[in-house]
């Protein structure tokens, strides 16, 4: 009857996360590379709205040693830092050669939240890329609440002003329908300005 009723009153409900889309990244960079000459930076992070406390304490520490406990990681494994609008991240960083490995680390983030109680406040993943001379950015940003992934190419600027390359977002979303749930609205394309690991 629920479901009758959410049909006739126009409501929708939301997509339930699947984290496993994430191992989809390592394909869709070799698209990428070909497609728009970009490729890993090694460098990924987890959003969420910003948690206080000894619980979110707790999962941290567990996230950290979980993430640790890969012998062949050199450095820290995971950081917490917080953006200008107030937004935490857990960063990860890796060679760019070990896309599949830095995907492993955010999907364990994100899991480890969600399974502690957190999934309300995940927000989204990104992964970043670049072109060889670092000129030309994009992150390829998963949603958690849509299940969907969209590219964000911020240009780089010395006047001060903000703005994306939108042809190489377009480009990256013409090249990546195949491999990616790519998401359609586009007003949900959310600037991720000063993001870590972009």
């Amino acid at each position: 009857m629920g479901r009758l009723m959410d049909i006739l009153l126009g409501r929708t409900r939301p997509v339930a996360p699947d984290l496993d889309r994430l191992f989809a990244l390592p394909s869709a960079a070799v698209t990428l590379q070909a497609a728009a000459s970009l490729t890993p930076t090694g460098q990924g992070a987890v959003c969420f709205a910003t948690v206080e406390g000894a619980a979110f304490e707790q999962v941290h520490r567990e996230v950290r040693a979980l993430l640790d406990a890969d012998a062949d990681r050199r450095g820290a494994p995971v950081e917490l830092e917080r953006d200008d609008y107030g937004y935490s991240w857990l960063v990860s960083r890796r060679s760019p050669d070990e896309l599949p490995q830095l995907v492993n680390d955010l999907h364990a983030v994100n899991s480890s939240m969600e399974a502690n109680g957190f999934g309300p406040q995940l927000l989204c993943s990104l992964v970043g890329f670049q072109d060889s001379g670092g000129d030309r950015r994009l992150a390829l940003v998963y949603l958690y609440k849509r299940g969907t992934f969209y590219p964000f190419a911020p240009l780089p600027g010395g006047s001060g002003q903000r703005q994306r390359d939108n042809a190489l977002e377009l480009q990256a979303k013409a090249a990546l329908a195949d491999d990616l749930r790519v998401e359609q609205d586009l007003g949900r394309w959310f600037p991720l300005w000063g993001a870590p690991g972009l």
